[in-house]
């Protein structure tokens, strides 16, 4: 599909479906795919790793400057391997700890002000698609095209669990995933920088009784049209 530069934003809260869907979206786009999310856990991972307090603002903030995420898609461009000071940290930062800590860490703004920096750069020359929280209200308030995936708490742990078992990863029951998920969402939707909402111009997609490839031909047929 040839087109102009553009920018796709797609937001919603976790287990959504998002990721996913960016990612075999940009595929059949055939442009970048940027999952802010893995910018913030490559974020929380050299914090924990260097025990940098993030609430100290002038050692994070001299820590920021130090900080390099590299977004390097695969030749097919059905996966992208993050690179954190010259290290892949691709399967590193996707266990539950890092996870969970990017999510406190992303209310931070300085780290939210540098991540946008960086996000904004990597539109600058070629068309993407970015899912996130806020890409839709704060990184890229004038994307061509923005998305709010939704789906219930039940299908999204059901998700999240499954994942997780996939990937060997914990041992957390159903209830327990259902719980830090609503959790998550509390404190993402009401954090006073850059909270999780749908921007007012975005088109929601209730997920919840869709595959991801239906997710994705209903996207693709919106821009498409």
């Amino acid at each position: 599909m040839k087109m102009k530069k553009i920018i796709v934003a797609i937001d919603g809260p976790a287990s959504s479906g998002k990721s996913t869907t960016a990612k075999q979206l940009a595929k059949k786009l055939n442009c970048i795919y940027v999952d802010s999310g893995a910018m913030y856990r490559a974020v929380a991972l050299f914090l924990l790793q260097n025990e940098i307090d993030f609430d100290d603002k002038k050692l994070l903030r001299k820590a920021l400057l130090g900080i390099s995420i590299e977004i390097v898609p695969s030749r097919d461009r059905s996966e992208n391997t993050i690179i954190l000071n010259g290290v892949d940290v691709s399967k590193k930062i996707r266990e539950p700890e890092i996870t969970n800590y990017s999510s406190t860490i992303a209310a931070e703004g300085l780290i939210r002000k540098r991540m946008v920096e960086l996000q904004r750069k990597m539109s600058e020359k070629q068309s993407i698609v970015m899912d996130g929280r806020d890409i839709g209200t704060v990184v890229f308030p004038n994307a061509d095209f923005k998305f709010f995936l939704v789906a219930s708490i039940e299908e999204r742990a059901k998700r999240r669990w499954t994942e997780n078992q996939n990937k060997g990863l914990g041992k957390k029951t159903l209830i327990e995933i259902k719980e830090e998920l609503a959790f998550r969402d509390k404190r993402d939707s009401t954090r006073k920088i850059a909270p999780l909402k749908k921007a007012e111009d975005a088109i929601e997609i209730d997920t919840t009784n869709l595959s991801i490839q239906q997710q994705v031909n209903k996207i693709f047929g919106l821009i498409k049209k």
